[in-house]
């Protein structure tokens, strides 16, 4: 009896919405004292010390069951209330839809944004390069440094972008725990608008004597339209109305694809760093989003088995295997490719040039870009043609080597104490107010917010 009351109490308090609706409150209102006389006679069945009589029981049931046969005479019958939910229901996930749309459009644009204060940097920085001539002059012997950037008995790292700040912290954290800093070089790529800020902050600061080399992409004489099927896509109307208008696919790209870092030259100079860098045979890529935490020197003397990319695999889930990143309906991905075989982290690389420009792999990227002009093999991004390009191509290494998720989820405390790299990706980046606060210590321990130029642009 208990059971068939509390069935009426839901069934009843379903009628009062639907009463509601109906502009009939004087019913509504009726429903609601009878609801709530059941509940108060369930409550105090539940605190006697002698059960209700089973007369007493019935009368309430009888009571409720009174205003629901009322309820069904004046059509509040099943089919009526479930049409009326199924409404509702409609109305609800229209709202949550556009809802959602709204805090990924919002999300994203947060993302997008470069903070006040890293701006401030950027253009105090510039000026000093500009107007300091003993800047310029104060760099270290060229010569030495030269010899330096071409000595394969040293690590080289790279890093291409246009966030100053960022790079400075993968830089400071690399050198910080290195056991040797002095046999490290890092070679950094920047755009023509960031490179003089970048000039200045790396000759103004030292880190732990690392040596540092700051190039800007548009001197690469080879990277043109007629060689890089990215830059000629992108003289493409059509393309350029996609991707950064959103027009011609009903509007089915997500906001998150059509981010204009996507179609950076910097996002897509990881495909060409044989060319960026003719001299050397070793280089551990690095995106300007992680901290280094442990000596990463062990790098450079894992055997990558005739392997080009030496990568973390991250397929510990179904929706990290190649099946998720690449269009299987079309032809040419599902006769080369295994849906299930494991994809890879971009963001901490070993990549061995030797074998790259053996096996022509920059070939092999212009192919698939070639191939997909028509966005029918993938919509955007440097991951997905980077797994085909690399496909059968690379080494998995360690996973304790470069742990991902500090921009997006929570991450086991145990990896990140294991962690030689930590990876930031996903929107919510320490530099910005989005960040997770969490994981912001991990990052601004190696920024020094006493640096007269942070304190004037207002970093804390």
């Amino acid at each position: 009896m208990t059971r068939q009351i509390n069935d009426q109490i839901s069934l009843a308090k379903a009628f009062v919405v639907i009463a509601k609706e109906s502009n009939n409150h004087q019913f509504a209102w009726e429903l609601t004292s009878q609801i709530r006389i059941s509940q108060i006679f369930l409550s105090n069945a539940a605190t006697r010390r002698t059960p209700l009589t089973i007369k007493e029981s019935e009368y309430a049931i009888r009571d409720m069951a009174l205003l629901l046969f009322q309820a069904q005479q004046l059509h509040y019958d099943s089919a009526s209330m479930i049409m009326r939910l199924k409404g509702k229901i409609q109305g609800l996930e229209e709202q949550m839809s556009s809802a959602s749309e709204k805090s990924s459009k919002y999300g994203q644009i947060a993302a997008e944004e470069v903070p006040k204060s890293l701006f401030c940097l950027g253009v105090r920085l510039t000026s000093q390069w500009f107007t300091n001539l003993s800047l310029q002059k104060n760099l270290k012997d060229q010569r030495q440094v030269d010899m330096k950037l071409k000595d394969n008995d040293l690590y080289h790292f790279c890093v291409f972008s246009d966030n100053i700040l960022a790079t400075s912290v993968v830089i400071n954290s690399t050198s910080i725990n290195s056991k040797n800093p002095d046999k490290i070089v890092f070679h950094l790529v920047t755009d023509e608008i960031n490179y003089a800020a970048m000039k200045a902050w790396f000759s103004l600061n030292d880190f732990r004597g690392v040596t540092v080399e700051v190039q800007r992409f548009e001197d690469f004489s080879w990277l043109n339209a007629s060689y890089v099927p990215v830059l000629k896509q992108l003289q493409d109307s059509e393309i350029q109305n996609y991707y950064f208008k959103g027009n011609n696919d009903d509007n089915k790209t997500p906001i998150k694809f059509r981010n204009p870092k996507y179609l950076s030259m910097l996002n897509h100079l990881r495909f060409y760093i044989p060319e960026v860098f003719p001299e050397l045979k070793k280089v551990v890529f690095l995106d300007d989003d992680v901290v280094v935490q442990k000596d990463l020197s062990d790098l450079f003397t894992i055997d990558l088995n005739g392997n080009v990319n030496g990568a973390v695999e991250t397929c510990m889930e179904t929706f990290h295997r190649y099946h998720k990143y690449l269009n299987y309906t079309h032809p040419l991905i599902r006769t080369h490719f295994d849906p299930d075989a494991c994809g890879w982290a971009f963001g901490m690389n070993v990549f061995d040039l030797v074998q790259w420009r053996k096996r022509n792999v920059t070939g092999i990227y212009h192919y698939w870009q070639e191939k997909n002009a028509d966005r029918t093999l993938w919509k955007l991004g440097t991951l997905p043609p980077g797994l085909l390009t690399f496909y059968g191509l690379t080494e998995p290494l360690d996973p304790s080597w470069h742990v991902l998720g500090f921009g997006y989820t929570n991450v086991d405390p145990q990896l990140i104490e294991r962690g030689a790299v930590l990876h930031f990706n996903g929107n919510s980046k320490p530099w910005l107010k989005i960040g997770m606060e969490r994981y912001k210590p991990l990052w601004e321990k190696y920024v020094d917010y006493s640096h007269p130029l942070l304190q004037q642009c207002n970093f804390h």
